[in-house]
């Protein structure tokens, strides 16, 4: 039977409070299994209660260092930052320096992933395959590179239009993906994407050379999320 992940579009909202959201979703669904846990020695957490979440987001303009990012990734001084107005967070998910902005599509997915398959490798390979399939629809021939989790544009896999970082407690994810639909890509030069120096960022308008309607883009990705999570995705 395919697991419920309940849906929600937040729209366009600032980084700290989608942030502050995620959080309060992890700490009462890894509370819920504790708390199952603690009844029985081989609980069902769906029967528990525990729910699956996926968020969809838009931020205003903001970079994010991941917990063991590199500060000196950031090329751009904090005065000129401000005056671009664009925020900065150092923040508790894995990965280094990224960029969020208006036009880019970004996942949280809060699972229980001991509803799906405790297994960390499995769950980044298959959000990834989430993106291959997604802009695949837009002709946009994308893959992994070896040791560096995103998705990249074939053949040379130097362009990434999806960046990744998430954490993990008690199996219960959070953070997630973001996916350069519209995104303003200049944004880019003022950091080293990923840490990963000598490739740059892309999106799906610079692949195909014109915008994309972005609600269609989150349609593509929710059916394919569902399909490859074997997940029936519940609109709240």
């Amino acid at each position: 039977m395919s697991k419920q992940v309940f849906f929600q579009d937040l729209g366009r909202k600032e980084y700290k409070e989608v942030w502050d959201y995620q959080e309060s979703l992890l700490k009462t669904k890894v509370a819920q299994k504790t708390e199952a846990r603690n009844q029985s020695d081989n609980p069902d957490y769906a029967a528990a209660g525990i729910t699956n979440e996926l968020l969809f987001v838009e931020h205003p303009l903001v970079y994010t260092l991941g917990k063991t990012g590199h500060e000196e990734n950031v090329l751009i001084s904090d005065e000129e930052r401000e005056s671009r107005g664009i925020e900065y967070f150092h923040i508790n998910r894995g990965g280094d320096i990224t960029f969020h902005g208006p036009g880019q599509i970004v996942g949280y997915p809060i699972l229980d992933l001991e509803q799906f398959k405790p297994d960390l490798g499995w769950y980044l390979r298959s959000l990834e395959q989430v993106i291959i399939d997604t802009v695949a629809e837009y002709g946009i021939v994308a893959g992994r590179s070896k040791g560096e989790t995103g998705v990249w544009i074939e053949p040379d896999l130097t362009r990434k239009i999806c960046a990744f970082g998430i954490r993990c407690s008690r199996w219960v994810t959070m953070h997630g993906f973001a996916l350069n639909v519209n995104t303003d890509l200049d944004y880019f030069n003022f950091i080293v994407p990923c840490g990963i120096q000598g490739k740059g960022a892309t999106s799906i308008e610079k692949e195909i050379g014109h915008k994309v309607d972005i609600e269609e883009v989150k349609a593509k990705l929710r059916k394919h999320f569902e399909r490859i999570f074997d997940a029936e995705i519940v609109i709240r």
